[in-house]
């Protein structure tokens, strides 16, 4: 659906009151064009009228005239760099932003993502949560525990089988 078609339908749902289902619209229309700002201003609107400044600070995060409250809000909720990466949902080189303060955002928090996680870091490979921890190992302890308990829980399904069957047969 055009871009157009669907920001008529985001309208069309905020007169009829239907604010879950524009704010649906927009997030999903700044999925597929992550570097129009003017989309994640008004996604940033929709969200305050949820009364979300986190949120809207979010979406508002590349603009000059951003609101300070809802940006320190938006940078309370995502506390880490990494998570601000992911969080912004950006895609692409930061100069493909329409604004130099936009690229002034996008390229400070790359650069403090990459020197959080030890390594570069770009737009496009956007590290997982899993990722966030500088030495993030194979897995340690808490892995051979889950494991460890996957195999318990198999083991005895088995035996409940076999002594079914056992059972059964007998």
């Amino acid at each position: 659906m055009p871009l157009t078609v669907t920001l008529a339908r985001v309208d069309a749902d905020l007169a009829a009151g239907r604010v879950p289902v524009a704010r649906q619209r927009l997030r999903g229309l700044v999925s597929s064009y992550p570097t129009d700002l003017a989309l994640r201003r008004r996604l940033a609107e929709v969200y305050r009228l949820y009364g979300e400044p986190a949120e809207a600070g979010r979406w508002m995060y590349l603009e000059e005239d951003r609101d300070e409250g809802e940006t320190a809000a938006f940078e309370a909720r995502y506390g880490t760099p990494p998570e601000r990466m992911r969080a912004l949902a950006w895609r692409g080189a930061e100069g493909l932003a329409p604004s130099g303060f936009a690229v002034e955002q996008l390229t400070a928090v790359r650069a403090a993502c990459s020197e959080a996680l030890g390594r570069p870091v770009d737009w496009d490979s956007v590290p997982s949560a899993r990722d966030d921890r500088p030495e993030a190992g194979g897995g340690g302890l808490s892995g051979f525990l889950v494991g460890a308990g996957c195999l318990t829980v198999l083991l005895g399904m088995v035996g409940i089988w076999v002594y079914g069957l056992i059972a059964l047969v007998g």
